[in-house]
């Protein structure tokens, strides 16, 4: 098992084509009814595209899965070959997957939510610690699907409800106690970026698509 979520860009002026191009495109739900995807999500914030899935044995990307897509994106440099899709890095999750059998929903799901954040950029590392910190210290438990990545300093996390709450399967890396007792005390209101209207932390997006 392995978990994936990509971050791409529409061009300027093409957003409903591609948009009407992501949500036609049926090779996501075809990889999920045969059983190479446990789920994929797709969700959108202005002319960005945000993609959960979890590979089960074989890794897939993005380019084997929306073909049709390309010449509506943008292209991101970094690599000796521009790229449409960009890897996010996993920053903190509170599980994950042992097998495929653990990672299998026991429970019907009844909403897989997507949502972005800013970090104000002289903040990320410290983000970073705090949330490594308590993933492997196992301060305090939380939704077993939840995770978060990060591209720049742009957050998108993914969440399904009812949250299933359990304790992780996999070892913990961490054998310290750092995480603050009050996780109030690690100021996460000091690493996040308001938005326009004042509001801090995520905020929920339009989701595309989900399958599973």
């Amino acid at each position: 098992m392995k978990r994936m979520m990509y971050r791409a860009q529409i061009k300027k002026g093409s957003e409903e084509v591609a948009l009407d191009n992501l949500k036609a495109e049926v090779k996501a739900k075809h990889l999920v009814d045969d059983g190479k995807l446990m789920t994929i999500s797709a969700y959108r914030w202005k002319s960005n595209i945000f993609l959960y899935y979890e590979c089960i044995e074989e890794d897939i990307y993005p380019e084997e899965i929306f073909t049709s897509l390309d010449e509506y994106m943008e292209d991101w440099p970094g690599k000796d070959e521009y790229r449409k899709w960009i890897p996010m890095i996993d920053v903190f999750h509170f599980n994950a997957p042992a097998s495929v059998e653990h990672w299998r929903r026991k429970e019907p799901v009844e909403e897989r939510v997507g949502r972005v954040a800013h970090l104000k950029p002289e903040m990320m590392s410290s983000y970073i610690y705090y949330h490594y910190q308590l993933q492997e210290e196992r301060a305090f438990l939380g939704g077993k699907y939840e995770i978060i990545a990060m591209h720049e300093n742009l957050l998108f996390g993914y969440q399904e409800f009812p949250a299933v709450v359990e304790e992780p399967v996999l070892e913990k890396k961490l054998n310290t106690s750092g995480t603050p007792k009050d996780w109030k005390d690690s100021r996460m209101d000091l690493h996040f970026q308001p938005w326009e209207d004042g509001h801090l932390y995520f905020k929920r997006i339009e989701q595309i698509f989900a399958y599973y």
